[in-house]
């Protein structure tokens, strides 16, 4: 007996549903009741791969398979068998006419067909493409409806979403600065943007030729551009290539031409965008750098082979070796000047090549070097083949791990350059023994004259003496006086020349030593030259002998007197200068704070070559016998005694600038000295008692005079051994006057050094015609220790003396 349901095989979960379903009350009763026409086409409605719908009978009961299962949604559970206008209520006023008119026997199908529906993805806006159709019953009688159905909501979605991206890259494409296009999956352009035009001067219908380029791209171009199109369509894959594109005035311009398919969710290709990039600019630079780096590459090959050249046939050392000194190469040249061929060299330590006195030094270079440190000039000595050495330097610089050196030999011009400076020496000897002439010269010329007025006048003395004659003793007294006095200058001159001067340098302030010394100078230059002084107000200190700046001061003011015979200005100035390491330099002085005194004046001048001799000892443009030409030389010596310098300007017709430039002191400046030299000399206490020491007997037999004059007791030594025998016989003795320069070993300074060893608290007065350094510096004076120079006045030691033992 045959199964009154086998219509429901193969139907799966839609027959299932209709199977298990209550059909009782229903108008069609249940399903093994049902007639043919609706058990024939039910089956082929759960058998259909498509979503179908089979409405039946008047009431229009409602029967669907799997395939349209999601478009119940909601409805799925309880939709098989009910009422058409109840499963789609919410779309039924849409629906009914179209059922209607295929009851009527029309076919109808619409596509894309927009609904909203409560759908499985909730209620939304939906489009379907239905196909409507009546069923007939064996006799001819319309018994149902049957609905063939897709939802194509995601295709409109897409295809309106294409639509707008169509759009937007459509927009985009406009405002690129480069060319676009669009092409169909053939490779055929349908659209570009409005730079093709623009350039081409094409419209999209005006194009031709292959791929839609024939009318743009440069014949020459063409082929190669469209066989890599026509590859790219057949295999999918990008397209790139450049070829030239004629603009509209007919000029060519090359570009980069890419493209890209677009495809779909299947993997087709849907269609192509593409690209044109200007790079014409690019093209030309590329080229023009290729023409320059093949210009580089022969002209590195040429220079290589100038290199190659110059290492074959310079007459210089060529080198190359190791940090360590191992050599790698060695050019020609060292088998010319040194006897050594290149494979006697490589591999050797270039060390054992150098003298043994230079070896240490050039270790150090090769150090210098290792750190990246070349020498533009490095001398050394290497040894030849035979034994010799010669003379070589070197220009180094470090490269890759390696040593490179050019090395000349400049043996020769060592031995021309010791020569030279034999030669040199030997001039400057010459000179010196010139320059001492010319000074003893003019010391001897100067001094015969003095000498001849002192011995004259000594002479004239003894015989007015010798006849009972007194009348004019005094006359020639005066005349030996002067004379010692001017003798006794000249020789503080050529000290302060030769800065051997006694100095004794106190804080000095300048400003109230120049305004000491104003009534003084306006006397001496006299009322036809206006004088002027300018001082800063917060002047520096220095330290410098005040009694000797004042006589350079009155010097500088006189030579500037006698410069204005005719009237004039005279300025004197003072300031403070900060002195640069530059400015320092140029006035041979170390950088740092100086007090600058200038003296200027606006008479005859002097001319470049006088000026440069101004300060030479013994020149003077004065006529003869008016100045000894010591007074510059003198100001020159004393300031350069104390740490200065001198500088002078002078413009023929215009004046002369001289200043001096002296150290500043950090100390407060000393007031100056005051005394009355005419007041009557303190006389010695009983007792006191003090030692003389002296080579000269003349001189010991004056002081000796001065003291026993004063009431002092004297004791007398010629030099240091025999003042040292007087100190130890234990006598009081309250001072020690010593001449600096003793015979027999000891000096006046070593003599004070014993004596006080012996006396520590011994007062000591040194007598001197010089001040060596050596000999006698600022360390062996104190409030105990005085000096005087030779030539004294008398009463002077005389107050030296006295202020010494009174401790005044």
């Amino acid at each position: 007996m045959s199964d009154p349901l086998a219509f429901l095989a193969g139907g799966g979960e839609a027959s299932r549903m209709i199977a298990e379903r209550d059909w009782s009350g229903h108008v069609l009763g249940a399903p093994e009741g049902w007639p043919d026409d609706l058990r024939a086409a039910l089956s082929l409605v759960l058998n259909s791969p498509e979503s179908m719908i089979l409405a039946w009978g008047p009431e229009l009961s409602f029967f669907f398979n799997e395939t349209y299962f999601p478009l119940l949604g909601p409805r799925l559970p309880w939709a098989m068998g009910e009422r058409f206008d109840k499963v789609w209520a919410d779309g039924w006023e849409q629906a009914k006419p179209i059922i209607d008119a295929a009851f009527a026997g029309e076919r109808q199908r619409f596509v894309d067909l927009p609904w909203r529906l409560d759908t499985d993805r909730g209620a939304r806006d939906t489009w379907w493409t239905f196909s409507y159709s009546r069923v007939l019953d064996a006799r001819g009688e319309i018994a149902g409806l049957f609905i063939f159905t897709n939802e194509t909501t995601d295709r409109v979605l897409s295809d309106a979403a294409l639509t707008e991206s169509e759009a937007q890259f459509r927009t985009f494409a406009e405002v690129v600065p480069n060319h676009v296009w669009a092409a169909g999956p053939d490779g055929e352009i349908y659209w570009f943007n409005q730079r093709v035009s623009a350039y081409t001067g094409l419209t999209i219908e005006g194009f031709g030729g292959p791929s839609g380029w024939g009318r743009a791209v440069h014949p020459a171009d063409l082929p190669a551009a469209a066989a890599t199109w026509a590859a790219s369509l057949e295999s999918g894959s990008a397209y790139e290539t450049e070829f030239r594109i004629r603009r509209a005035d007919g000029a060519y311009r090359w570009f980069l031409a890419r493209a890209e398919p677009v495809r779909g969710e299947d993997g087709a290709i849907l269609r192509w965008v593409g690209t044109n990039t200007d790079i014409d600019d690019r093209r030309r630079q590329a080229a023009e750098l290729a023409r320059f780096a093949a210009r580089l590459e022969e002209q590195v090959r040429e220079r290589t082979a100038d290199r190659n050249a110059l290492w074959q046939l310079t007459p210089d050392l060529m080198l190359r070796c190791a940090f360590d000194g191992t050599i790698t190469a060695a050019n020609p040249a060292w088998a010319e000047i040194l006897g050594w061929q290149e494979h006697e060299l490589l591999g050797t330590s270039l060390f054992d090549f150098v003298h043994p006195e230079d070896e240490a030094r050039t270790m150090e270079g090769a150090r210098e070097l290792s750190n990246g440190q070349g020498h533009a000039r490095f001398d050394n000595r290497y040894r030849r083949k035979d034994g010799t050495y010669r003379w070589i330097s070197w220009s180094t610089r470090p490269s890759e791990g390696v040593i490179n050196a050019i090395g000349r030999d400049i043996t020769l011009d060592k031995e021309r350059a010791e020569a030279l400076a034999k030669t040199e020496e030997a001039l400057r000897h010459a000179q010196k023994m010139e320059a001492v002439g010319q000074l003893t010269g003019g010391l001897a010329h100067d001094f015969n004259n003095l000498l001849a007025g002192i011995s004259g006048s000594l002479e004239l003395m003894a015989r007015r003496l010798a006849r009972g004659e007194t009348g004019e003793m005094e006359r020639y007294l005066t005349g030996a006086q002067g004379a010692a006095r001017r003798a006794a200058a000249l020789t503080h001159r050529l000290l302060a020349f030769s800065r051997r001067q006694t100095l004794a340098p106190k804080a000095t302030d300048v400003v109230a030593l120049v305004a000491e010394m104003e009534d003084l100078v306006r006397r001496t230059v006299g009322p036809g030259i206006a004088l002027r002084i300018h001082s800063a107000d917060d002047l520096w200190p220095v330290l410098v002998d005040p009694n000797q700046l004042e006589n350079a001061l009155l010097n500088l003011c006189i030579n500037a007197r006698d410069a204005m015979p005719d009237g004039g200005t005279l300025t004197i100035e003072l300031f403070n200068q900060h002195l640069d390491a530059a400015s320092a330099g140029e006035r041979d002085l170390p950088p740092g704070d100086y007090v600058s005194l200038c003296v200027a004046d606006t008479g005859t001048g002097m001319t470049a070559d006088v000026l440069s001799r101004a300060m030479e000892p013994f020149f003077t443009t004065k006529p003869i016998g008016v100045g000894t030409g010591l007074g510059l030389s003198m100001i020159y010596g004393f300031v350069r005694q104390s740490g200065g310098q001198v500088r002078m300007d002078s413009t023929p017709g215009e004046g002369t600038r001289v200043c001096l430039h002296l150290p500043r002191h950090r100390g407060e400046a000393e007031g100056t000295e005051s005394g009355d030299a005419s007041a009557e000399l303190p006389q010695a206490e009983a007792g006191q008692t003090v030692l003389v020491v002296d080579d000269e007997a003349l001189v010991r037999m004056l002081i000796v005079e001065v003291l026993e004059n004063l009431g002092y007791a004297a004791l007398e030594a010629e030099d240091g051994p025999s003042a040292l025998a007087e100190l130890r016989r234990g006598g009081r003795i309250d001072l020690l006057v010593t001449d600096v320069g003793l015979p027999n070993g000891m000096n006046g300074r070593q003599v004070a050094e014993a004596a006080r060893e012996l006396r520590p608290d011994l007062k000591v007065l040194f007598v001197t015609g010089y001040a060596e350094g050596t000999v006698l510096n600022p360390e062996h004076l104190g409030p105990d220790t005085q000096v005087v120079t030779k030539p004294f006045a008398l009463d002077d030691l005389a107050r030296r003396i006295a202020a010494l033992v009174s401790g005044n």
